[in-house]
């Protein structure tokens, strides 16, 4: 019986550029030093003596899905009728309206505010009556706990939630009984949610976003699903416009707690062309169903507990399920870029021709931008370990509007970092300089504390093979 809801720990935060390890693989004179200019160390040292607070997004909603009616349907009848575990749910549940949540425990810094604006962009866009409560106990308890208290309870999760209890005390004393079973439920009342205390604001806030969509709606990830958190992808990390719309429908006033699928299925199609009526005009696109054997293959090659012979292994295992399939959507090029990945390290440039097929791939993709994004800061470490500071310029200016766009500062960071070093190759200090601060505030929301910002700029700045080591 699945009670609990995870997401693997591996998966939560996607490796976005290559290290120093694989450009000594390359075989580059990374070493040599060239000119006057300073090394790395010496050149953070003076232009970051300390580092910025975190910066923070606004929160903006979402852009409305582009996909016809008829798939949004079945999309949402299989997010909220099966569990991850692939065990069908009996009925439909939600809370009854108004809604409330608290924030207990010790939460990482700007989880407070950032639990603010996903809850203003609930009430705008997904039309769902909730707020915080004011004292007292709430309907959805959100607890900040320590990471290592998480992992000791579900080893491969980073974050989770749980129906009937309000605290992890809780969860713990009644997780042996039926109480906590979301198959078990007819209606939801009270909710957990627990987030680690001890990660960056992002990881906080990336936990917050997919744990209360899950607490309020579905209850499923579908990796066939491009432009949604309910992915194990882990791809989108904040509520899209699919989302939205998904959580919309589920607190429409035509669907009830304990509800059918098949009568949902009856009311979905008023429902759906009332809320989204552009996607009555979209022809169908629908995408296969995800063989168990892909899915396993994907979760072996970036989860936990696998050895890189066998994650490698499991990597050409998805590429090949996925052309066997004859897929040409997100998934194929995902294969790929798991397998780019993996074999980083051990194979350079068998890396870079799976970043360079997923690139293709996303590219024809519809909603594949951020996608692309993540293979693009990929491709661009490798032009940067070349020397090629005109193509890493050509790729940051590219994606950075897109990482920004979809609130992921790590993405973000990490392509600021990597364009600062081509303008320095280039000689253009004062603006590689500009950047390289500008990029500062956005790493301590995406990578936390200071040491980790700097180490991802000395690794980053490492790579330029024109600069010389500090």
């Amino acid at each position: 019986m699945n009670r609990r809801l995870t997401k693997p720990r591996a998966h939560r935060v996607l490796s976005v550029f290559c290290t120093p390890l694989a450009v000594a693989a390359l075989g580059l004179a990374a070493c040599a030093p060239v000119g006057d200019r300073p090394s790395p160390a010496q050149r953070l040292a003076v232009e970051t003596p300390s580092l910025p607070p975190a910066k923070g997004f606004s929160g903006a909603p979402a852009a409305a899905p582009s996909r016809a009616n008829a798939d949004i349907a079945r999309d949402f009848l299989d997010l909220a009728f099966r569990l991850e575990s692939g065990k069908p749910l009996p009925v439909f549940t939600r809370f009854e309206q108004p809604i409330t949540v608290r924030l207990t425990g010790r939460p990482s810094p700007g989880l407070e505010a950032d639990l603010d604006r996903l809850l203003a962009r609930l009430r705008a866009e997904a039309d769902i009556d909730i707020r915080r409560a004011a004292s007292g106990p709430a309907a959805i308890t959100v607890e900040a706990v320590p990471g290592a208290r998480i992992r000791r309870v579900l080893p491969q999760a980073a974050c989770f939630v749980v129906p009937n209890v309000s605290s992890l005390s809780d969860y713990l004393s009644q997780r042996r009984t039926g109480l906590t079973s979301w198959s078990e439920l007819t209606r939801r009342e009270t909710v957990a949610i627990f987030l680690p205390m001890d990660v960056s604001p992002q990881e906080a806030r990336d936990c917050l976003h997919e744990e209360l969509a899950q607490a309020l709606g579905p209850l499923n990830d579908l990796y066939r699903l491009s432009d949604s958190v309910f992915n194990d992808d882990n791809i989108h990390t904040v509520l899209t416009g699919f989302d939205m719309l998904v959580l919309r429908t589920h607190y429409d006033p035509a669907l009830a707690n304990g509800m059918t699928r098949e009568a949902v299925a009856a009311r979905l199609p008023e429902v759906l062309a009332r809320l989204n009526p552009a996607g009555e005009r979209l022809l169908r696109r629908p995408l296969g169903p995800t063989p168990g054997a892909w899915v396993e293959a994907i979760q072996t090659a970036l989860g936990p507990g696998a050895r890189q012979p066998q994650r490698q292994a499991a990597a050409v295992r998805a590429v090949q399920i996925a052309a066997a399939e004859g897929w040409r959507d997100h998934r194929l090029a995902f294969s790929h870029f798991a397998l780019g990945r993996i074999a980083q390290h051990a194979d350079p440039q068998l890396a870079r021709r799976a970043f360079e097929r997923a690139d293709r791939i996303y590219a024809d993709v519809p909603g594949g931008a951020l996608h692309r994004a993540f293979v693009g800061a990929q491709l661009a470490a490798y032009a940067l370990a070349e020397g090629d500071a005109a193509q890493v310029r050509r790729l940051t200016e590219m994606h950075l509007p897109v990482a920004k766009r979809h609130e992921n500062a790590m993405l973000l960071a990490t392509l600021m970092m990597l364009r600062a070093e081509a303008l320095e190759m280039q000689g253009h200090r004062a603006d590689a300089r500009a950047v390289r601060l500008d990029s500062l505030g956005w790493a301590r929301y995406g990578f936390g504390p200071e040491w980790a910002v700097r180490a991802k700029l000395r690794e980053i700045a490492a790579l330029d093979p024109t600069d010389p080591r500090g």
